[in-house]
């Protein structure tokens, strides 16, 4: 790793010095002190109790000339919540570099990559950093322009994990097209396979869970997985229809908290009309026990080697985003539908509904939304909506004997236009449940001056608690300023946040309670 290291910023240097090519960047940087508050939880631990601040740093380098394409990211984690809210996190390093050269056709890679198969269903090597994952595939990718129309492309590797290697070793090829038939028919068929092979320490650890189990349920496990996946999306005129189909050969994976050995097979498809005025899409996905990983010693957010789409609507909204349901990998049948309405410039209405299972039959998600859009006078904006929705919170939140959660939300909007830059937006929020934590109102006030200020203040407040607000009512108060200059961004809050679900920048995550100062910078040059 510190040979790369070297070799990368020997090949920067020295393209700096010898060639006129483009160098861009950008750092992000995120600082946060804890301040300890046992009334709500966010205590008793050592983020609280002993470190009291921490945070995480990413800087990137991009050079490119001529073809060539030179990559380079140090990492930095001090302190940091962000792996496990609960835990410190610590380290620096190299997160990510890579070398690339187009060649007559064919880009030749080498060291950190990026890039997915269909629409991710089967693989995808991707980076998110709201909940710090960073799936790169470490290895050699080569993509060839067959015609101008065809393209192939094929990889292998092991995936990044923090600043080391999961063992297994993962293969993978990928075919596909892009075909105008006629003047309003437009197809862009594909075709993937992909090999994960594990390592024997791997190997090991499985035997050793199959030995442990009763005599019934014991196995051979099997060192290679095969997954194959074909997808296609279709236009014809205001119709769009994009369907994949994924298929993994047996392997072991864990279900019913012991290990089996399986075949898994997912099939997801969308189906969209519009035209002015109207717009209407439907959304399908059936999951059977179709679990990519680097191997099933891996939990939560480790080792996935793929990204399945969640059929349900990620709401911005504070109070419903505290429920939003996580694709499953093992038992899934989900459905939904969204119809936009636009009679004319100053009105738009939004109907959506979604209706999740297990392939059992096991209710998981319900929701009905509403929301409709005014814009006809001359400097305000109103917003008004409904959310009902069920949650199956033993499922998805991993807590036991725990009712399904059942919500009604009425929610307004309002936007103030002072001129150009300058506008004031308020939101409310009711959210009425008798189950988890109870009924809560939250209410929000944002300023914003472009390009350069924002400011807003809000609050949640637990109006009636229910049975998991053990210590009461609270207060969860809100304080966020941001100042804008060229390509810098420098962000300052104070929060106060129940456990739950938090969603930031469409990034949802499970979240235990936190209490303190959080500050961030993000430049690009």
């Amino acid at each position: 790793m510190k040979k790369a290291a070297l070799f990368i910023f020997f090949a920067l240097s020295t393209a700096k010095l010898f060639a006129q090519g483009t160098l861009s960047g950008d750092l992000m940087m995120n600082a946060n002190f804890f301040q300890r508050d046992s009334a709500i939880n966010a205590a008793n631990n050592p983020l609280y109790d002993q470190y009291l601040s921490g945070g995480e740093a990413w800087l990137s380098l991009r050079y490119n000339y001529k073809g060539f394409t030179a990559t380079v990211r140090a990492d930095a984690f001090h302190n940091s919540n962000l792996y496990n809210p609960t835990q410190a996190l610590n380290g620096f390093g190299l997160g990510a570099w890579s070398l690339s050269k187009e060649i007559q056709g064919l880009t030749i890679t080498a060291g950190y990559i990026y890039d997915q198969i269909g629409s991710g269903l089967m693989f995808r090597a991707y980076e998110d950093r709201g909940l710090l994952i960073d799936n790169a595939l470490v290895g050699v990718h080569l993509k060839y322009k067959l015609t101008d129309n065809i393209y192939l492309k094929a990889f292998t590797g092991q995936q990044k994990f923090l600043f080391s290697t999961y063992k297994p070793i993962i293969k993978g090829f990928n075919a596909e097209g892009d075909f105008q038939l006629g003047d309003k028919v437009h197809i862009v068929p594909g075709v993937g396979a992909l090999n994960r092979t594990l390592d024997q320490a791997s190997m090991d650890a499985i035997v050793g869970t199959i030995n442990g189990q009763d005599t019934a349920n014991r196995f051979v496990p099997r060192y290679n997985m095969y997954a194959f996946t074909a997808y296609n999306t279709l236009t014809v005129g205001d119709f769009s229809w994009y369907v994949e189909g994924s298929y993994k050969t047996h392997e072991s994976i864990v279900k019913n908290n012991k290990l089996q050995d399986l075949p898994g097979n997912v099939v997801y498809t969308t189906l969209g009309y519009a035209r002015k005025g109207f717009a209407v899409n439907l959304t399908g996905k059936r999951t059977e026990n179709y679990v990519m990983r680097t191997s099933p010693n891996e939990v939560l957010i480790r080792g996935l080697m793929n990204w399945q789409p969640i059929v349900a609507r990620l709401r911005p909204q504070r109070l419903m985003a505290r429920y939003t349901p996580a694709s499953q990998d093992v038992s899934e049948l989900a459905m939904g539908g969204d119809v936009l309405i636009a009679p004319n410039d100053n009105i738009s209405i939004t109907l959506n509904y979604t209706h999740i299972n297990t392939l059992a039959d096991v209710e998981l998600y319900r929701e009905a939304y509403a929301e409709v859009e005014y814009r006809g006078f001359d400097k305000w904006i109103l917003l008004a909506g409904f959310q009902w929705m069920r949650y199956n919170q033993e499922l998805y939140q991993v807590k036991p004997l725990v009712p399904i959660v059942q919500s009604a939300i009425p929610f307004f909007e309002i936007t103030r236009r002072f001129s150009s830059k300058v506008s004031l937006r308020t939101e409310w929020e009711y959210q009425f449940t008798q189950q988890d934590y109870g009924s809560w109102i939250f209410g929000l006030i944002e300023l914003t001056v472009a390009p350069k200020l924002s400011f807003a203040v809000s609050d949640m407040y637990n109006t009636q608690p229910g049975p998991a607000a053990l210590t009461g009512s609270h207060h969860y108060y809100n304080i966020f300023a941001a100042y804008t200059k060229g390509p810098h961004r420098f962000t300052a809050s104070y929060v106060k946040q129940v456990e739950g679900i938090n969603c930031t920048g469409g990034v949802c995550r499970y979240e235990p309670a936190f209490s303190g100062i959080r500050l961030g910078v993000t430049s690009s040059f």
